[in-house]
């Protein structure tokens, strides 16, 4: 999928603004030239040729490349110059900054804007030269040319198409020019276009739905009137097309996520007029919308969905709420309906082998044993419990051999990690980490601790645990797992008698422990503290003079962020997992879904069964990162299942005032 941070970051040219971007191009030089005396005043004009570029405007991205003639990224001021006249370059001109910064992250960059024009020109010829070396290759935009190109050649593309066509939010006009050149050349039937349909009325995506209609002789004010009315459509009842009946489906679950009831109320009224497999569909929607809602009736609508096309989101929430109900033998059916490209992810590699081992209770199961072990190695929640399993708890090896200072050295004289850290310095975190990790592709273990350590020095911590997690045979353990601020920490966590270990995992997923990190929403620092929750727990615990703008300060961010934790925590019957999630979705939301419970839940079920996607992720990770800092602080055998418990129904106790964290 493409990255919503999908970046400008790149390079223009650094001359003045009367030359033309070629002539320009060919006189500056590859190399990095020396830093020009006044350094904070070229930053700043840099700064404004980036905020230049990403605004199209091409008069201030030469007024500020032309500043730029001597500075120490010429490839950035280059792409910066080239951005906002991307569409009016010629093949020469791309082709000339390509070898010019050949192999470097901005370069890779650049030739994925000029295999965007490319594609949305319909010029196969030279795409097809060009996209083999695309190095990142993470552009769902170029998959779906790149789709497009080997159609035009009359290959059969139907199947990779309906694998990565799974998200209409991020079509674009290449993912939708591919459904419309597949229904045109026969590839893509009359199934396939209303399962599109079908998936973007579940993401709320109507611009692609009208689209699809269109390529079906539907009308396309309907379709976006059953996205964004559905109640205008569903007292018009399904009327006597395919398209009446699927615009009524589409519309029943977009008026199930405002309302259940009267979506089930809608289906029901109509199904004398629905086939068997339409009214599969209404209740796959239905049953989706209970799901996310964590309904007691899930269950009971998802039995109802046999016969009916279920898109991956449905197939997994399927799946979860058999999970909830103790049903093996359905999670085993649900998880066995999916795509290869699902079944082989850990999470339900997992779930399978525990269906599988639920066949013989007490005995040894060799099929259930055997995908544990696909997993097992792995240092994520999943591989954890899988090892566990297996009758292993975590153990760490002792620490390898320390990284040399020629090592570090090594590193420090990359360019590719000079230039992350020349823009880690500037504030622009997002081109720092795209150079960081361009250098990463192609290192061994060792260099890859190596890197992790020249990051420990220059304070990048979120740069070091990412690269030290890369590794596979060497691992350092400390640098996956830092401690920074212990000083800090220690007394914080002991006076509110909190386990560090559970508190440092919380933070190496919020913050990665990025002091100065922000979030969309505004939580700040270490623990991503909101500064609503500051003066709420400042209030509580009489911190009299908080101010906002303390909250960047280690002591006065733990402090607060420790506390409110704590709140939670004791609010919720002493369990992490239910007190991670209240930390990132709020309490609210925590007591909304434990009223649903009517039995106790593994702490491993209840984190796979938690509606919102971000928090799911969230806790898990939070759970994992505790269980490794637990093995590092105690230096003994641990246990994530342990550490995990069960989750009680019971309604929160938690104040029904406490705000969320973030």
């Amino acid at each position: 999928m493409i990255s919503p941070l999908k970046w400008i970051a790149g390079t223009m040219l650094c001359v003045a603004s009367a030359l033309s971007p070629l002539a320009a191009l060919a006189q500056v030089s590859t190399t990095v030239s020396p830093a020009a005396p006044d350094t904070r005043s070229e930053d700043d004009a840099f700064l404004l040729l980036r905020d230049a570029a990403r605004k199209d405007d091409v008069e201030k991205a030469d007024f500020y490349a032309g500043r730029l003639t001597n500075y120490q990224i010429p490839s950035y001021v280059d792409y910066y110059r080239l951005k906002p006249r991307i569409k009016l370059l010629t093949e020469a001109q791309f082709r000339d900054y390509l070898n010019r910064y050949k192999g470097s992250a901005i370069a890779d960059r650049f030739r994925n804007d000029w295999l965007l024009e490319l594609g949305r020109k319909r010029d196969w010829v030279v795409f097809d030269e060009q996209y083999p070396q695309f190095a990142l290759d993470d552009d769902t935009q170029l998959k779906c040319y790149a789709l497009m190109s080997r159609a035009a050649k009359g290959q059969n593309v139907a199947s990779e198409a309906r694998n990565l066509l799974v998200s209409p939010p991020g079509y674009g006009e290449a993912c939708g020019s591919l459904i419309a050149a597949l229904a045109q050349n026969g590839q893509f039937d009359a199934n396939d276009l209303w399962a599109q349909i079908r998936l973007a009325g579940q993401t709320n995506a109507t611009g692609p739905a009208r689209r699809i209609a269109l390529l079906l002789g539907a009308s396309d004010a309907k379709m976006a009137q059953a996205i964004d009315l559905p109640a205008l459509v569903l007292a018009k009842g399904p009327g006597p097309s395919r398209a009446d009946h699927e615009m009524y489906l589409v519309a029943v679950g977009r008026m199930a996520k405002s309302t259940l009831k009267l979506g089930v109320v809608a289906l029901q009224k109509a199904s004398a007029q629905l086939t068997p497999e339409e009214q599969a569909i209404g209740w796959a929607s239905l049953a989706l919308q209970a799901s996310y809602s964590l309904a007691p009736e899930a269950f009971e609508y998802w039995q109802k969905t046999n016969g009916a096309p279920l898109t991956q989101e449905q197939m997994q929430w399927k799946a979860r709420i058999a999970l909830r109900e103790g049903n093996w033998p359905q999670v085993k059916a649900a998880i066995q309906a999916m795509p290869a490209s699902l079944r082989t992810d850990p999470t339900w590699v997992y779930w399978l082998a525990r269906a599988q081992q639920a066949e013989t209770p007490g005995r040894p199961n060799a099929q259930a044993d055997a995908l544990y072990r696909t997993i097992s190695d792995q240092s994520n929640f999943y591989g954890l419990l899988a090892n566990e399993e297996l009758g292993n708890h975590l153990v760490l090896p002792p620490p390898g051999q320390p990284i040399t200072p020629a090592e570090i050295a090594a590193m420090a004289a990359n360019p590719g990690l000079q230039r992350a850290l020349k823009f880690f310095n500037m504030r622009l975190r997002f081109e720092g980490t795209r150079e960081w990790n361009w250098e990463l592709r192609s290192m061994t273990d060792r260099q890859h601790l190596a890197a992790a350590e020249f990051a420990r020095q220059n304070n990048v911590l979120d740069r070091m645990v990412n690269t030290s997690d890369r590794t596979r045979l060497e691992v350092d353990y400390t640098q996956r797992y830092p401690t920074p601020h212990d000083d800090v920490m220690h007394p914080a966590t002991q006076t509110l008698g909190l386990d560090k270990a559970w508190v440092y995992g919380l933070i190496r997923q919020e913050s990665r422990f990025i002091m100065d990190a922000q979030s969309h929403v505004g939580a700040s620092g270490l623990m991503q503290v909101m500064p609503s929750t500051a003066r709420y727990v400042a209030k509580k615990i009489g911190l009299t003079d908080f101010v906002t703008e303390t909250l960047s300060d280690v002591r006065t961010n733990v402090l607060l962020g420790t506390n409110y934790l704590n709140m939670v925590l004791g609010g919720l019957d002493g369990s992490q997992v239910l007190a991670s999630a209240a930390y990132n979705a709020g309490p609210g939301r925590l007591r909304i879904w434990r009223a649903t419970m009517t039995r106790p839940l593994e702490g491993a079920i209840f984190a796979e069964i938690i509606p919102y996607t971000e928090t799911r992720g969230y806790v898990k990770n939070v759970m994992a990162n505790a269980t490794y800092y637990a093995a590092l602080f105690e230096k003994s055998p641990q246990s994530l299942k342990a550490r995990l418990g069960t989750v009680g129904p019971k309604n929160s106790a938690v104040s029904a005032d406490l705000p969320s964290s973030n």
